[in-house]
C-alpha cells in the first residue's frame, strides 16, 4: 500500500464537502502533491478531470477557460451531480488568478457543482494571485518537506541516514548509490526548482549570483555568517539588498532561509546577522557534502548537520502553525564571544510566548547561552535537544504542534 502523507485525510475530507472554496495544495517540489491528489482521486467516486500545465504556452490565456468548459460539459453529458476539476502547475500560466476567479465565479453564479483543486510548487507565484484576485475562495492544504518520521515509515530512513540525505522521497533509494544521490539532487531537484520556481518568480538581473548564493548559504546551514562577509565569497556580489531579496526568493520556495536574531525590538531582528538555514538537509549535503561516512564520524561536521536538521524539521511547521523562528547570540562583556559562548540554537516565538531550544550533539558542551537567555528573556519553557536532553530521535520523530501545546 503506498504511503500516504497526513494532508491525504484533509484533501479528501474537504472535495466531499459541499462545494464552497477553491482546494489549493501547495509545496515545494518533490514531496508528493500530485501523489497525493492522485491518492485521493482513487478513493473517490466523483468524475473529474486532471489537467497540467506544463507544457502550455505561458501566455495562453484561454487553456483555462478551454479545459474549465470541457469539464463543464463533461459533467453535462454524464447528467453527473458533482465534478472535480483538478490544475496542477497552475502557477505557470499568466494571469492564472484573474482566469480562474472568472470560471470559478460564473460556476457560483449558476449553481454549477464544479469542485476544483489546484496544485502549486512555487509559493511567491501562488501567493501573489491568491491574495491579489482570489481572496476569500479558496482553502491551502500545505505540504511542507518529509519528516523523519514519514521517511522511516515509508521507506525504513535511519535516524543518521535522514540527517544525511534528508527527506526527498524520489530519492530515497539511492542513498546507498552517493554519486547518483548527488547527481539526481543537483539536476532534478535543484536545478528545476531554480529554474522554475525562483527564477519565474521576478525579475532577477543577476541569476548566476541567486544560484552562487544558493549553494554557499547552503554550505552554510545551521551558520551565522553577516551578508556582507558572504560577499566576499561570491562573483559579481551586487550589493547587501541584493543578496537579501534573492534570500527572500529562496525561502519562498522552501530552499533556503535566513534566521534573524531573537530581539524584542522588530528593527534589530531585521538588521541582524543570519543565520543560514535550509528547508531540507539533502540541500545541505549536496552543496557541502564530503561522504556519508566521512562527515558521520567528524564529530564537529556532524553536529552542524543535526543542528540543520533540527532547524528543518521546525522550519517546515513554522507557516503551517504560525510560529516564527529566530536564534540568539549575545557578546560577553561587550566583546565578540567564541566558541558560541552565549548562544541559542533556536527560538520560537508563538502567540507572544517563547520558547528556546539548544541542539547538544557532541560537537561542544553545554555553553552558558541558554540560562542567560532564560534569565533575560523569561521563555515559556526551554529544552535541550540530544545528548543530556530529549534524544535527536525524538525530536524529529515529534509533530512540532506538541511542542507548542505542551
Amino acid at each position: 500500500m503506498e504511503y500516504r502523507r497526513k494532508q491525504f485525510a484533509s484533501l479528501k475530507e474537504r472535495l466531499l464537502e459541499p462545494r464552497k472554496f477553491l482546494q489549493v495544495v501547495v509545496g515545494p517540489r518533490q514531496v508528493g502533491k500530485t501523489t497525493l491528489v492522485s491518492q485521493v482521486l482513487g478513493e473517490l467516486t466523483i468524475p473529474h478531470t486532471l489537467e497540467t500545465a506544463d507544457g502550455v504556452d505561458p501566455k495562453d490565456s484561454n487553456w483555462l477557460h478551454l479545459i474549465w468548459e470541457s469539464a463543464r460539459a463533461t459533467m453535462m453529458i454524464r447528467r453527473s451531480t458533482e465534478y472535480l476539476l483538478v490544475v496542477d502547475e497552475v502557477q505557470k500560466l499568466e494571469n492564472w488568478s484573474e482566469a480562474v476567479k472568472r470560471e470559478w465565479d460564473a460556476d457560483t453564479l449558476r449553481g454549477l457543482n464544479l469542485k476544483v483543486v489546484l496544485l502549486g510548487s512555487s509559493r511567491l507565484l501562488l501567493k501573489r494571485g491568491l491574495t491579489e484576485s482570489l481572496a476569500g475562495r479558496y482553502e491551502l492544504i500545505r505540504m511542507p518537506h518529509w519528516s523523519y518520521a514519514e521517511m522511516r515509515a515509508a521507506f525504513n530512513v535511519t535516524l543518521d541516514e535522514y540527517i544525511y540525505f534528508g527527506g526527498y522521497p524520489g530519492a530515497a533509494h539511492l542513498m546507498h548509490a552517493e554519486g547518483r544521490w548527488r547527481k539526481y539532487l543537483r539536476d532534478a531537484l535543484i536545478a528545476v526548482a531554480i529554474e522554475k520556481d525562483v527564477l519565474l518568480t521576478s525579475h532577477i538581473y543577476k541569476p548566476a549570483l541567486l544560484r552562487q548564493l544558493f549553494d554557499l548559504g547552503c554550505s552554510y546551514s545551521a551558520e551565522i555568517l553577516s551578508l556582507t562577509k558572504l560577499m566576499g565569497q561570491l562573483q559579481d556580489a551586487g550589493n547587501v539588498t541584493t543578496l537579501a531579496g534573492y534570500l527572500m526568493l529562496l525561502a519562498e520556495s522552501n530552499l533556503l532561509t535566513a534566521l534573524p536574531k531573537y530581539a524584542q525590538d522588530e528593527a534589530r531582528k531585521r538588521g541582524s546577522i543570519p543565520k543560514f538555514q535550509v528547508f531540507n538537509n539533502a540541500l545541505l549535503t549536496s552543496c557541502a557534502g564530503r561522504s556519508f561516512v566521512t562527515d558521520r564520524t567528524d564529530t564537529a561536521a556532524w553536529g552542524r548537520w543535526v543542528e540543520s536538521a533540527v532547524g528543518a524539521h521546525l522550519l517546515s511547521a513554522a507557516e503551517e502553525l504560525n510560529f516564527k523562528l529566530y536564534y540568539w547570540r549575545e557578546r560577553a562583556g561587550g566583546k565578540a564571544v567564541s566558541a558560541r559562548d552565549l548562544e541559542v540554537d533556536f527560538i520560537i516565538e508563538h502567540s507572544g510566548e517563547l520558547m528556546a531550544l539548544e541542539v547538544k550533539s557532541g560537537r561542544r558542551g553545554m555553553n552558558a547561552g541558554l540560562p542567560c537567555f532564560e534569565q533575560r528573556f523569561k521563555p515559556k519553557r526551554s529544552l535541550l535537544v540530544g545528548t543530556g536532553g530529549v534524544s535527536v530521535e525524538d525530536f524529529l520523530s515529534c509533530d512540532p504542534e506538541s511542542l507548542l501545546s505542551w
